[in-house]
């Protein structure tokens, strides 16, 4: 009988490509998706009426109908994506940023703890819970969030390791870097930068607004990502696993590759450390030591820093031609 997998998060970025690879595999695979009239679909548009595709509804906010979802499906594995994730945004709505991103999770450990204790968990952790501790960070580096939304992530994060020693649910938690792609959300800094570079480029677009581009962050490519996610409930003990490149780039770096793949000087459009983009903190440093997972789940990354942004700005070229 074929495996089942539940996702949540699917209509996010990391969401459609982990749906890709599972089906690719033989799962049947379910999507949580919310009742919302502006709720996108267009990174699954594609898996909508496959017959090893479901849409079920939904909300992490709700755990009645967690539990209900959990019972009936009974899914071997559990992948928790969703979450309220724009860093800047959560230092606007922190309570809601807490609801979801933190409590959501306490939801899914009590329906899988209550409903289908066999079910294999992944919680999708995050680099922002090392906030400023001392780089490169691994899984024993003292974790110090410096938003509400790494402080969620680590409430969510501490109660599946709670869960795990407490009730023997087999959760694992991926420590993720920042992973991009062509399906990024055009709020995050990354897909800002592609699709300026690109509106640029086709001449729709005259400059690129930023904040701080000196931070430094570890970027790999999401479909990279999300096969660590899978390997991590192949295994035959739950453990929590940081996933990067290894290598660290500022936001500045990223600008001006981008700029290099349409040959333009970065230099006449961009506009840098914009207050509109302030936050009440930052994180400076964020580099990945990813030898547990190379070791314990023979995992690399396969898309350099630079193929990664080469992807990003000829996908949005392509975009923004077709939408002419």
């Amino acid at each position: 009988m074929a495996k089942t997998a539940f996702i949540t998060g699917i209509t996010g970025q990391d969401g459609g490509y982990l749906a890709e690879l599972l089906i690719i595999k033989g799962y049947k695979v379910y999507g949580l998706i919310r009742r919302s009239a502006t709720e996108s679909t267009v990174n699954i548009n594609h898996l909508i009426g496959e017959p090893n595709f479901e849409l079920v509804y939904g909300d992490l906010a709700t755990e009645n109908n967690l539990c209900t979802l959990i019972c009936r499906l009974k899914p071997d594995e559990v992948y928790n994506l969703a979450s309220q994730s724009d860093v800047g945004i959560s230092f606007k709505i922190p309570e809601y940023t807490g609801d979801v991103t933190g409590l959501g999770v306490t939801r899914i450990l009590e329906a899988i703890r209550c409903y289908s204790p066999k079910s294999k968990l992944y919680q999708a952790s995050t680099s922002e819970l090392f906030g400023n501790a001392p780089a490169p960070q691994n899984e024993d580096t003292p974790m110090i969030p410096a938003s509400p939304y790494a402080c969620a992530k680590l409430y969510g994060h501490t109660m599946v390791n709670v869960y795990r020693k407490s009730y023997n649910i087999f959760a694992c938690c991926g420590i993720l870097f920042n992973h991009e792609s062509e399906r990024r959300g055009i709020n995050f800094v990354t897909r800002k930068i592609s699709n300026a570079v690109a509106k640029i480029y086709l001449g729709e677009q005259e400059n690129l607004v930023l904040g701080n581009t000196s931070a430094k962050r570890d970027w790999g490519y999401a479909p990279d990502y999300v096969r660590a996610m899978y390997l991590m409930l192949q295994r035959d003990k739950p453990d929590d696993f940081v996933i990067g490149t290894g290598e660290t780039h500022t936001v500045q770096e990223f600008v001006e590759e981008a700029f290099k793949v349409v040959k333009l000087d970065w230099r006449k459009y961009l506009v840098s450390n914009s207050s509109e983009f302030n936050r009440p903190s930052d994180v400076n440093y964020l580099q990945a030591d990813t030898r547990k997972a190379q070791e314990y789940l023979n995992w690399q990354p396969t898309v350099t820093f630079k193929e990664l942004v080469k992807i990003m700005v000829e996908n949005d070229i392509k975009l923004v031609e077709k939408c002419r």
